[in-house]
């Protein structure tokens, strides 16, 4: 049995670390932070959504980038098997909406400890507060690492980079894997936050701030061309829009934002059809006959909402509603169906859930892991070009490649 050892112990460096030491070997995770697993610490709002357990269908579905490369990481470690492993290293897990997966207890740090007391159980060395400066390559093999501050070389008979990517560099994730795939030959496709807000162009957003939309519909245009249409909800902010339909629709619009402006067209109403948003406002404005126009809304739209759809309506907001035209009704209703944003850029890697953009999986073997281009050389999680929605599926990317990498050393 070899020497394996993993840069990163994040959530793909602990999987791989586990199923490394589970075949026989001698496992070294070397990690930067004082602690393991700094970003699941944060995920989700501190709780970690640890994978989500719907069918394979839907796990594929949900994966934005390079879905097929993972074929065999997903069935070679799925989301019932990472559930299977917390809860039997001591850590319950709860199904909520959108099946999305947490621990009983709410806290990621109990996820932490179950993969720390699982690595811990199985003779993994832990080296906290190590920096790796480069890969040895020699031959056209990875022979070990080089670590920083003068703390000499590290030999290994396989390494495995599960560095993350440049989405919150306060945990750590500054892109060191990309340069030590770079140095080993690899090529990097172009990388952008994703999973992040946006920007918009309208400052009537600051007006909004705060305000969250739930049961909406977004659709997202390049000219006339949709690039995402989704249901849920989502947050107005002081420089644009959030939420969870808007993080994951950053995912989809990120390359195109890059080359111009799109636009977001929020459906306020989408249970409803423009005649039954008619017959609605209708049966508001009879209950409200004899009020002006800018009080007989409280029951159609959110109070900070009314005076931005007042002024974007163009009726004038002392009318009495029943001097309200049809052509005045159907430009309130235009409004509510499609209430349009111009969506300008991303937040920046700091506000970023995951990056999108790493190494190209052509160059790696989808079953293994295992470089194509350096023998005993292996990558897994975030540092690869794969990236999916909101829901527990980036972890779950994680875990898999993690695992795939770790088994196949």
């Amino acid at each position: 049995m070899g020497k394996v050892v993993i840069i990163g112990g994040g959530a793909a460096g602990m999987a791989a670390g586990i199923a490394a030491a589970g075949h026989g070997h001698e496992v070294h995770i070397y990690e930067k932070n004082e602690k393991l697993g700094k970003k699941i610490f944060i995920t989700g709002k501190g709780r970690c959504n640890v994978t989500n357990a719907c069918d394979m269908e839907t796990l594929f579905q949900s994966v934005v980038t390079n879905s097929k490369f993972l074929y065999s990481s997903f069935y070679g470690f799925n989301n019932y098997d990472v559930m299977d492993l917390v809860e039997s290293a001591g850590c319950p897990l709860k199904t909520e909406r959108g099946n999305r997966v947490f621990p009983v207890s709410d806290k990621s740090s109990d996820i932490i400890s179950a993969f720390s007391r699982k690595l811990r159980e199985l003779g993994v060395e832990i080296h906290l507060h190590e920096e790796v400066k480069e890969l040895i390559v020699e031959d056209g093999i990875c022979k070990g690492i080089l670590l920083k501050k003068n703390r000499g070389k590290v030999s290994a008979d396989a390494v495995i980079v599960a560095t993350g990517g440049l989405s919150y560099p306060t945990t750590g994730s500054t892109g060191d894997g990309y340069q030590f795939a770079k140095s080993a030959g690899h090529s990097i496709t172009e990388l952008s936050p994703a999973l992040v807000p946006f920007e918009t162009k309208e400052t009537v957003v600051k007006d909004l701030q705060g305000l969250a939309l739930k049961n909406v519909e977004v659709t997202i245009l390049k000219g006339g061309k949709e690039l995402y249409r989704e249901f849920g909800e989502m947050l107005f902010t002081h420089f644009g829009v959030s939420g969870p339909v808007l993080l994951s629709a950053s995912s989809y619009a990120a390359k195109e934002l890059k080359k111009g402006p799109l636009t977001l067209s929020i459906d306020l109403k989408p249970a409803l059809s423009e005649e039954q948003l008619d017959a609605r406002i209708l049966r508001e404005f009879e209950g409200a006959i004899n009020k002006r126009f800018k009080n007989a809304l409280v029951h159609l739209y959110p109070s900070k909402m009314i005076p931005v759809m007042i002024e974007r309506s163009g009726i004038n907001p002392e009318k009495k509603v029943n001097e309200i035209t049809r052509q005045e009704r159907q430009k309130l209703i235009d409004l509510t169906k499609h209430f349009c944003l111009t969506l300008v850029s991303l937040r920046d890697y700091k506000e970023a859930i995951i990056t999108q953009g790493g190494v190209e999986v052509k160059e790696i073997n989808p079953k293994t892991l295992e470089s194509k281009l350096v023998k005993q050389l292996y990558f897994a999680g975030e540092v690869l070009d794969v990236d999916a929605v909101t829901g527990g599926f980036n972890l779950q990317v994680a875990w898999s490649t993690g695992w795939a990498a770790g088994s196949a050393v």
